[in-house]
């Protein structure tokens, strides 16, 4: 099974053995998400969960970088809209990542390159990561005058909030050795080792009986940070789009777009 739209903003294929692969496909703007990845994202989601016998996903990048965080020319299109519109785009996004979460086979991550903001939360929300040695990280919201609320409780469970309290205050950027510590990341391998690093894995996974694993995952699931209830999850996303449409947010977005350090800095 596979989407033949080599177009879409993300690509998939599911292989004989039932091992789906998950292509970000936006390299022209480094993977960065919009309102058409993440659509594309859900659509793909909704396959996964409905096909029988799927055992492993595998996720990537196309291009020279894994996944940039969001496109701030988007988000910025998106803050000028109502504010019924601006919660339904970070419903639509935590949803994506939320989902992702609860596969209930395991996800694997393959890292190049950067990844940054919302990739973050992506990672946080597979079940083992791989990273090429030269990959860069960083949970850089608040530098825009934004927040990384729907990815906080993943990111929680990744790398605990110690950690967040760092890195998604700061906004710095990390390395992959940095990444691996704090449990980002579980192995580092040399850049051209990536695929097959992601290959020994997913030769482990298909070893294990798929309903142990369906319901290991269940119960690691039920007392994460990211096991939230409706009300819970509705507050995280309308934090995040109310935020998005602050003053703070203009003057982060338009620093960027006029190449400029923001008025705090």
């Amino acid at each position: 099974m596979t989407n033949p739209d080599s177009t879409t903003p993300v690509l998939f294929d599911i292989d004989g053995r039932g091992v789906a692969r998950v292509t970000l496909n936006r390299p022209e703007r480094n993977n960065a998400y919009d309102g058409d990845l993440i659509q594309a994202l859900l659509a793909v989601l909704d396959v996964l969960e409905k096909t029988r016998g799927l055992r492993a996903v595998v996720i990537s990048g196309k291009g020279r970088h894994f996944q940039a965080g969001a496109d701030l020319k988007w988000i910025d299109a998106v803050r000028d809209a109502s504010r019924e519109e601006n919660i339904a785009a970070s419903r639509a996004t935590a949803q994506a990542i939320w989902r992702l979460n609860a596969v209930p086979v395991p996800t694997v991550a393959l890292v190049h390159g950067a990844c940054f903001g919302g990739g973050t939360g992506l990672l946080a929300a597979c079940d083992v990561v791989i990273a090429a040695d030269d990959a860069v990280f960083s949970i850089a919201e608040v530098r825009w005058g934004l927040t990384a609320a729907i990815i906080i409780p993943q990111l929680n469970d990744a790398i605990g909030v110690r950690h967040v309290r760092r890195y998604a205050l700061t906004g710095e950027r990390f390395d992959a050795a940095e990444a691996r510590r704090i449990g980002l990341v579980h192995a580092i391998v040399a850049p051209g080792e990536l695929e097959a690093a992601g290959a020994r894995t997913v030769e482990q996974i298909l070893q294990n009986g798929p309903q142990a694993i369906a319901q290991t995952k269940a119960f690691a699931l039920d007392s994460a940070w990211a096991h939230l209830n409706e009300s819970a999850f509705s507050r995280l996303v309308e934090s995040h789009a109310d935020k998005r449409q602050s003053a703070e947010a203009a003057e982060g977005l338009a620093s960027f777009a006029e190449k400029r350090a923001a008025m705090w800095k």
